[in-house]
């Protein structure tokens, strides 16, 4: 069952997702020692979403996901959520039929333009969920669902949490609040996060103890998700990431334990 744990508008409401820009130069106290982004970790950090996101470590088979969770964001499918009302769906769809002109989905751009900022089906149903299923076996599809979730969210978390002096656990909290919450001008985004928790502690890469800060962040992740009603089950902090920190687990080696929405997870 999916929980409806979705992100935050990608911004101020109809403005198609973009990349989320670097806030801070690397320098010489940043992390330069592969992390998130080497290939292991980046398999784990895909399960630990997907558990939260999908209650399922298969992320794989998310590709085909797609419903209306109720959350005022329209359809939300994919592996990372790509939501109809938030511009990141519309993103996708574009990339692949330039891809692959005259795919299964293209026919739904003109819709998918105009239900951008809403949570209207209109011009969508009742053959979009079938559509989107049938484009999920396709491995163009597959591919452009990576490759849009790794330009929005996971390699702008990585280049962000690097340049803060983080480790591999640090650049997850970055991707997974980023996943969920986006980034715009909201007090809730991403960017809104990481603020509040440099009011509170410094990072490595400005002289600060990592522990504390990654503890300040996931305080200020939390306060944010409790923001907003379909956010409000704080598990995948209280009893995944913030397991890992107290367990010193930094780098997020296996074996690996945790729980979201009480369930219980492994990675040996």
């Amino acid at each position: 069952m999916r929980h409806p744990t979705r992100r935050t508008l990608l911004a101020a409401i109809g403005v198609s997702a973009t990349a989320i820009p670097l806030f801070n130069a690397p320098h010489a106290g940043a992390v330069r020692a592969p992390g998130l982004d080497d290939p292991a970790k980046k398999e784990i950090a895909m399960k630990l979403v997907s558990s939260a996101e999908n209650s399922s470590l298969d992320w794989k088979a998310q590709y085909q996901y797609i419903e209306d969770i109720g959350d005022g964001r329209g359809y939300t499918a994919g592996i990372v959520g790509f939501c109809s009302g938030t511009g990141d769906m519309l993103d996708l769809v574009e990339l692949y039929a330039d891809r692959k002109p005259g795919n299964v989905l293209a026919k739904y751009l003109p819709a998918l333009r105009e239900v951008n900022g809403s949570d209207s089906h209109e011009g969508l149903d009742p053959d979009y969920p079938r559509d989107w299923r049938r484009a999920a076996q396709d491995s163009t599809f597959q591919q452009a669902q990576n490759d849009e979730r790794d330009r929005v969210y996971f390699d702008p978390a990585v280049r962000q949490g690097k340049a803060d002096g983080l480790r591999v656990l640090g650049q997850f909290a970055y991707y997974d609040a980023l996943v969920m919450h986006g980034d715009g001008s909201d007090s809730a985004s991403f960017g809104s996060i990481r603020s509040r928790a440099l009011r509170s502690a410094r990072p490595p890469a400005q002289g600060g103890d990592e522990v504390t800060y990654l503890d300040a962040f996931l305080d200020a992740r939390v306060w944010a998700m409790k923001q907003e009603e379909a956010h409000s089950d704080t598990s995948r902090v209280d009893t995944a990431q913030r397991v890992f920190l107290r367990e010193g687990n930094l780098d997020l080696d296996p074996p690996l334990n945790w729980k979201v929405y009480g369930d219980s997870y492994h990675i040996g």
